[in-house]
C-alpha cells in the first residue's frame, strides 16, 4: 500500500522505513531490533535504487522532501514484489511537478515488474495520462468503467456534476501535461 501521508517513520533511515515492511518476514525478537538478513537489505536498497534515493538510504525521513518521502513509500511497497499496490491518493500533497514525476515513475515500476496498481487519484488530468482503466464513482456507485481513452466530459459530468472542462484540467490544462514527455516502458 502507498498512502497519502507517506505513513513513514520520521526517525528512521531510508533504508529501515524500507525494511519495516518486511517486518513480518523477520523473527519477532529480530523485528524489535531491526535485524534483518543480507537478502532482504539488498532487496531494500535494490528497491531504493529503483526509485532514485540510493544516494539517500540512511537519511532520516523527517530530512526528505515531500516527493523523496512518497518515493520511500512505494519503494517500501514494491519491497515485497507484490502483485497488486493500492495506492490511496499518492500524490495529493505534492506540488504537480512533483506529482507527475512521481506518478511517471510509478507507472515506469509497475510496467517493468508486472504490478498492477490500483489508484484513487481526483485529478482528472493525471488519472488520464497514467491510467490504463479508470472507475467513476459517484454516491458509491459505478457511473463510469473503461479505458481512459472513454473517458469525455460527458462522464465527467456524470461523475462530479459539472460540465465545466477547467475544473477537470485544472489551470494548468492538458496542454501542460502533454507537453512533459516521460518515456514509460511499455
Amino acid at each position: 500500500m502507498i498512502f497519502q501521508d507517506f505513513n513513514l517513520v520520521k526517525n528512521l533511515s531510508t533504508i529501515n522505513n524500507v525494511l519495516s515492511g518486511m517486518l513480518d518476514k523477520c523473527h519477532p525478537v529480530g523485528s524489535l531490533f531491526y535485524l534483518f538478513d543480507k537478502s532482504q537489505k539488498l532487496r531494500a536498497l535494490e528497491c531504493i535504487d529503483q526509485v532514485g534515493l540510493l544516494s539517500k538510504a540512511h537519511v532520516r525521513a523527517d530530512q526528505l522532501s515531500g516527493g523523496q518521502q512518497q518515493r520511500v513509500g512505494i519503494a517500501r511497497a514494491i519491497a515485497r514484489s507484490p502483485l497488486i499496490v493500492l495506492a490511496d491518493e499518492p500524490v495529493a500533497s505534492l506540488d504537480p511537478l512533483i506529482a507527475f514525476q512521481v506518478l511517471s515513475m510509478l507507472k515506469r515500476i509497475s510496467s517493468a515488474q508486472g504490478i498492477t496498481v490500483l489508484c484513487n487519484l481526483h485529478q482528472v488530468d493525471l488519472a488520464l495520462k497514467f491510467a490504463d482503466r479508470i472507475i467513476g464513482l459517484t454516491n458509491g456507485k459505478i457511473v463510469f468503467d473503461a479505458p481512459s481513452a472513454s473517458l469525455d466530459l460527458k462522464y465527467l459530468h456524470n461523475i462530479y456534476g459539472s460540465e465545466r472542462q477547467d475544473v477537470f484540467f485544472g489551470a494548468h490544462n492538458n496542454e501542460y501535461i502533454s507537453s512533459i514527455d516521460v518515456p514509460f516502458v511499455s
